[in-house]
């Protein structure tokens, strides 16, 4: 045996170190984020963690039995928009996705808010680089999404549109709940 035990199922693949490239791969990417929210003299406004949760797919296969309990955590990472009513924002995150793989990403964006008293609405997108099996050769791949935020001060809940992307996938509904963590003044 040359090259000793590689950890092959019968395709021939490696199942061994998959999650730990992916791991490596959203704790390089998270790393990042946080280096560059404490770096420098911006300072945010709030920090909020994300629960991924659910998923709506559109016109799947009835055959087909997609995953849309979608759980997974991550940060999102508020700008003070000073005078504005646009709002940065930075991100990362992980959820098992439709497929039942782990997913993971880190992007930003801007959000444009919308006030009805103690309720918002934001309306904007998210850039971001993604890490998912099976996809793009296990490499990350940028996307842009738009993005519908909706809640008050504390609590929010963030709907993403994504549209077919391939060939074998169906658009479909992503939601998180965003709640706050601490504020930053």
């Amino acid at each position: 045996m040359r090259y000793g035990y590689k950890g092959l199922h019968a395709a021939g693949t490696s199942q061994l170190g998959y999650g730990r490239k992916l791991q490596r791969a959203f704790l390089a990417l998270l790393l990042a984020l946080v280096a560059g929210l404490t770096g420098g003299p911006a300072v945010a406004d709030e920090l909020s963690l994300l629960v991924n949760g659910k998923a709506l797919h559109l016109g799947a296969p009835e055959d087909k039995h997609l995953n849309e309990k979608n759980w997974g955590l991550g940060l999102q990472y508020d700008w003070d928009p000073k005078d504005s009513k646009w709002i940065p924002f930075a991100t990362a995150s992980g959820f098992i996705d439709s497929n039942k793989n782990p997913s993971y990403y880190a992007g930003g964006g801007a959000l444009r808010r919308f006030e009805f008293g103690s309720l918002h609405a934001d309306l904007g997108a998210i850039g971001f680089l993604m890490v998912r099996k099976d996809f793009k050769n296990d490499r990350p791949f940028p996307g842009a999404l738009p993005v519908l935020s909706v809640g008050t001060q504390s609590v929010a809940l963030n709907i993403t549109y994504i549209p077919k992307v391939e060939p074998k996938a169906v658009p479909l509904w992503f939601f998180q709940l965003k709640i706050k963590l601490m504020e930053f003044r």
